[in-house]
């Protein structure tokens, strides 16, 4: 069974920084596609960052320029670095496995609050 655990997430001030993590077990992350989403109160939950390969990846606008998806393969992880974090970043952040080759199999994580707020 694959698990995602996320983390990383907290408290900051507008412009400052954080690095979530996303953890995966029971499985080699080499097989699976890897994404953030976000979900804000009120508010579909939506595409943050994807990364299929390496070289390969994909930004909602609203944070491009800003944060940046990476994995680690070794590790087993998923990163989204966060710079110049605005009060709209606030959010639930889920992290989401989607098998490469059966794409309909797909794993969430249960989330990691990030607050942008003075």
């Amino acid at each position: 069974q694959v698990q995602l655990v996320e983390s990383g997430g907290g408290l900051v001030e507008p412009g400052g920084s954080l690095r979530l993590s996303c953890a995966l077990s029971g499985s080699s992350s080499g097989l699976w596609a890897m994404g953030w989403y976000r979900q804000a109160p009120g508010k579909q939950r939506e595409l943050v960052a994807n990364i299929a390969a390496a070289s390969s990846t994909n930004y909602a606008n609203a944070v491009k320029g800003r944060f940046t998806i990476s994995r680690d393969d070794d590790r087993n992880t998923v990163y989204l670095q966060m710079n110049s974090l605005k009060p709209e970043d606030t959010a639930v952040y889920y992290c989401k496995a989607n098998h490469r080759v059966f794409k309909s199999i797909e794993y969430w994580g249960q989330g990691t609050q990030v607050t942008v707020s003075s």
